[in-house]
């Protein structure tokens, strides 16, 4: 299993950076081969400028995006770990969706075609390791935006059994010590099992 974990977040010190660390551990565990995608440590840039957006329908990688091109199309596994903000992925992950899973990458647009087909039949699982600082009910009375683009939007463009999995701890901002660490054992075991 080729597993590419893909996280999120601009403090190191972070809550998150701590799943990260037990993500990444409990692959070890599973004897995967892992590969990491830092967004905010490499300094990738989210921008989908004026550039991107006249190529857009046109296959092809600029060559800043071309070994995350490359990762995509490796993995058959995809993990994400963000923390989620107003309902969503952080806008540093957005955007790293917006210019990866690009034409000719995760899909193209045949000619006189109107609807776009998969390009990463690669791709059969995609796990969301994720915080939320409200409750689970306030997040399903908002409509879970950013679960519904993984689970709809990036889905479809995988593997026709492509299976999601979502890993979340709710109310992480009124959580206590002892809930953020049976999360991060959660987290562990979840990741060791794929």
């Amino acid at each position: 299993m080729n597993v590419l974990v893909v996280h999120c977040h601009p403090d190191p010190a972070s809550f998150i950076s701590a799943v990260r660390d037990r993500v990444l551990a409990g692959l070890e565990r599973a004897g995967r081969v892992v590969r990491v995608t830092d967004l905010y440590a490499e300094g990738f840039d989210p921008c989908f400028d004026a550039d991107d957006r006249r190529s857009h329908l046109e296959p092809g990688t600029a060559p800043a995006l071309q070994r995350h091109a490359d990762d995509l199309r490796w993995c058959d596994t995809l993990v994400l770990v963000y923390p989620t903000w107003w309902s969503g992925q952080p806008a540093m992950l957005k955007g790293w969706i917006d210019r990866v899973w690009a034409n000719g990458v995760a899909w193209t647009l045949p000619a006189g075609s109107s609807r776009v087909r998969p390009l990463l039949f690669n791709v059969r699982r995609i796990v969301v390791v994720t915080t939320h600082g409200s409750s689970k009910l306030v997040n399903a009375l908002q409509g879970e935006g950013g679960k519904r683009v993984v689970t709809r939007a990036l889905r479809s463009l995988c593997s026709r059994r492509c299976r999601t999995a979502w890993v979340a701890m709710y109310g992480v901002d009124t959580s206590s010590a002892d809930d953020r660490s049976k999360f991060l054992d959660r987290v562990e075991r979840r990741l060791a099992k794929l």
